[in-house]
């Protein structure tokens, strides 16, 4: 391939208000106050990259996001694109907290390369499967809307239900219950988000059981630097234990897989970037550690790279990518085509298919 240079970037912020509250255990957001990076390259290829930063996990905000893109915006110009490794090495070495940021560049560095390759960016990744089902979250809400909310998502198609815990035992059971009433044909996960200490997990695992409440998955249930608790409650509980938060780098996933205290390891690409969640993915296949894709609040650009990913390398057991933005409100067009609960990409479309309104 001839060397095509990136002769120009463009920065700015990408604000749209969201669906519903997007309520966790650690926090609430109502709207998405992202980032969009642009690169264009001198055959005249766009790449498109966004930043979703989620305060309450990674310590970013659009403010630092922006000034972080900005920053680096001289050092990625007139850069050969197929280079795109050794630029995020170096962003890497020098932003090494600013994972989103470096997530955006890093994204739209492949949108635009597998463009100029003219193939989709999930054939770049091995291309095993074009379509992908996700699952969809209800929030922490009160059973009877949770019953109501359950019961739709039922009937749009979902056969995964997925609901945060954390703050409230018996509120939590008590959804938990509306959830299975109201979709009672639907498999059901649970986040935590790091609410419970290593006995409250198990104390709550156990109230499950005796409610005849069985979920396939348990996500992040104590503290993320907490591995020995989380290795506690991984002991106690048949039910498949996902370390989220607690895995930002490659080297963090060694030390699930060292400390044994994990089924399953939640990719994020806003925690680790797209390198490193490429590097995150082979370590827990290599040492048989099951995977699962996640998101944070990305509009369709983000969301749309992650089933690429998804689908490019195949083999994640849980997928959890539901879309938090209505259709009219999304800065982005194109992607993945998005029919509940089934993502499909189009082989016509090269990179991610994405573009700019």
């Amino acid at each position: 391939m001839e060397r095509i240079k990136i002769k120009k970037v463009f920065i700015e912020p990408v604000n749209s208000a969201l669906a519903e509250p997007f309520k966790i255990a650690i926090g609430t957001k109502y709207s998405i106050e992202n980032v969009c990076i642009t690169v264009v390259l001198e055959n005249g290829v766009e790449g498109y990259g966004e930043a979703a930063p989620l305060e309450p996990v990674n310590g970013e905000n659009q403010a630092t996001v922006l000034a972080t893109l900005n920053s680096c915006k001289e050092f990625i110009l007139d850069k050969d694109i197929s280079e795109y490794r050794d630029i995020s090495k170096i962003l890497k070495n020098v932003f090494w907290a600013q994972v989103t940021a470096r997530c955006a560049v890093e994204m739209a560095l492949l949108d635009a390369f597998t463009k100029s390759l003219n193939i989709p960016f999930y054939k770049f990744l091995g291309g095993t499967n074009n379509i992908i089902e996700t699952d969809y979250t209800i929030d922490i809400v009160p059973p009877d809307v949770a019953k109501t909310d359950a019961a739709k998502l039922a009937a749009k198609g979902y056969r995964t239900l997925k609901t945060k815990v954390g703050k409230n035992i018996s509120e939590d059971i008590s959804r938990l219950l509306a959830i299975k009433d109201g979709a009672s044909g639907c498999a059901i996960t649970i986040d935590a988000n790091q609410g419970f200490s290593p006995c409250e997990a198990v104390h709550f695992l156990n109230e499950l059981e005796k409610n005849h409440i069985h979920p396939i998955l348990f996500e992040q249930p104590v503290i993320k630097t907490d591995l020995p608790g989380m290795k506690y409650v991984k002991e106690h509980t048949s039910v498949p234990i996902c370390a989220d938060e607690s895995v930002f780098t490659s080297a963090d996933a060694i030390n699930i897989i060292r400390t044994g205290c994990a089924d399953v390891i939640n990719i994020k690409i806003m925690k680790s970037g797209i390198i490193e969640a490429l590097d995150i993915a082979a370590i827990a296949r290599s040492a048989n550690i099951k995977l699962m894709i996640g998101c944070m609040l990305e509009s369709s650009l983000g969301l749309g790279c992650s089933v690429h990913i998804a689908a490019g390398l195949g083999n994640f057991n849980y997928v959890d990518l539901d879309p938090h933005i209505e259709p009219e409100n999304e800065p982005f067009t194109g992607g993945p085509d998005y029919k509940a609960p089934l993502y499909t990409i189009s082989d016509e479309r090269s990179g991610l298919g994405i573009k700019r309104r």
